[in-house]
């Protein structure tokens, strides 16, 4: 702000100056040249008259005392006129007026003003912004799709960076850009050669692409990766994941556990905790892969929720369609879950309801968490997904029914019918 307020200053000195010495210029000149003018026609009259007494003299005309006196009346004259102030004729050579530039440096003033608020940046200086979040403003889809487009700029500045490109893939993974996140692990491979923790994130990226199933590509990446390092942990989150979503509730303790035993410093020990935990629960519970105590029981929960504020819950109107109800037993159980649209399909909140009490509105929010620091008021947008399970497990199976909501912001309700047929 300093540095430009300096540049105003210069400018309008420049542009004062360029109508001030001219100004100043034009009367020093006009005096020397009056002075001058005048000095030069006395001078010629002094010369004009002696050469008239010499030619007297000669002549004979004067003599020598009457010579002497007129020359010294000559030299008095011409002092006198030294010293004359006036001079008719320069009367017309008067130096122009100070006004004019007076006119004109208002007139630069007042213009350089008006043109500033009209076509500058009067008000944003006038009222300069605050420091606020560079993101301001902008949804989480923009702001990740920003964060993309920079690593993509290093990569192409420097392509041998297998720093840039492991953190790009990691990126194209949190934007849902699986393709292209198995290539940058693939091209850091090429640079670096295979390790344990670029397969690791590679299955990771496939895994979500193929819709959350370990396909036999995916296996045989991952049986690579932990032959290569037992403990990597990109690839033991991914089993456990995995393992939790089929209600293998064992094998995905056995697997977060393996991660902790590892003594790694580069992993979150507090999440993995929860995540145990939260799988110890699960196993425990008589009602399947959730809790189903009072605080996760929906219907036990709406009375009490019905003042709470709705700035960090997520209503959702279930229900069967009507063409496939004839498909639902008493017995079946719902599982209803809510994960960010953005970054890892990480289920935020969750819950389990009883097919016979559809349709019935359910309340998620972080009463719900799946355990971990992650949670539903932690997101700005989530997806829904509900299925109505035959065999208990919340991974969809053949014959199972399935419902999704794209997309709904927390605070916000909306409804999720059960409509497609797991075949």
């Amino acid at each position: 702000m300093t540095t430009f307020w300096i540049l105003i200053a210069l400018v309008l000195i420049i542009s004062l100056m360029m109508i001030w010495v001219p100004h100043f210029r034009q009367q020093k000149l006009l005096q020397a040249e009056e002075s001058g003018v005048r000095k030069q026609t006395n001078l010629e009259l002094f010369n004009e008259r002696l050469g008239i007494l010499e030619k007297e003299l000669q002549d004979d005309l004067l003599d020598q005392t009457e010579f002497d006196a007129l020359k010294k009346e000559l030299e008095i004259s011409l002092l006198q006129d030294m010293k004359h102030q006036g001079d008719d004729s320069l009367a017309a050579a008067k130096p122009k007026s100070i006004l004019w530039p007076s006119v004109m440096t208002v007139a630069v003033l007042a213009l350089s003003g008006y043109f500033y608020q009209q076509l500058g940046a009067y008000n944003e200086l006038a009222n300069p912004p605050q420091a606020n979040n560079p993101h301001e403003g902008m949804s989480n889809e923009q702001i990740m799709a920003q964060r993309v487009q920079m690593m993509e700029a290093q990569v192409q500045q420097d392509p041998e960076n297998s720093q840039a490109w492991f953190s790009l893939g990691h990126a194209y993974i949190t934007a849902n850009q699986y393709n292209h996140a198995v290539a940058a692990f693939d091209k850091v491979m090429e640079l670096v050669g295979t390790h344990a923790e670029l397969l690791g994130p590679k299955a990771t990226a496939m895994y979500y692409q193929a819709g959350q199933k370990i396909t036999p590509a995916i296996k045989a990446i991952i049986d690579q990766s932990l032959a290569l390092d037992p403990q990597d942990p990109s690839t033991l989150l991914l089993v456990g994941m995995d393992a939790f979503f089929n209600a293998q509730y064992q094998d995905a303790i056995n697997a977060w556990q393996a991660i902790l035993d590892s003594d790694r410093s580069d992993v979150d020990r507090t999440a993995l905790m929860n995540a145990i935990q939260s799988a110890k629960m699960s196993m425990q519970s008589d009602m399947g892969a959730m809790p189903n105590d009072d605080a996760h029981n929906p219907i036990k929960k709406s009375a009490a929720q019905a003042d709470a504020t709705m700035t960090k819950t997520v209503n959702v109107a279930v229900s069967i369609a009507p063409e496939l109800a004839e498909k639902v037993a008493p017995s079946d159980q719902v599982f209803i879950f809510a994960r960010a649209t953005q970054g890892p399909k990480v289920p935020l909140a969750a819950t389990k309801i009883s097919a016979s009490d559809l349709p019935l509105t359910i309340t998620l929010d972080d009463s719900t968490s799946m355990g971990g620091d992650v949670k539903l008021s932690g997101a700005a947008e989530v997806e829904i997904i509900a299925v109505l399970s035959k065999n208990g497990s919340v991974k969809p199976q053949a014959g199972d029914i399935k419902g999704v909501v794209e997309a709904v912001k927390v605070g916000g309700e909306t409804t999720l019918i059960l409509n497609t047929l797991v075949q």
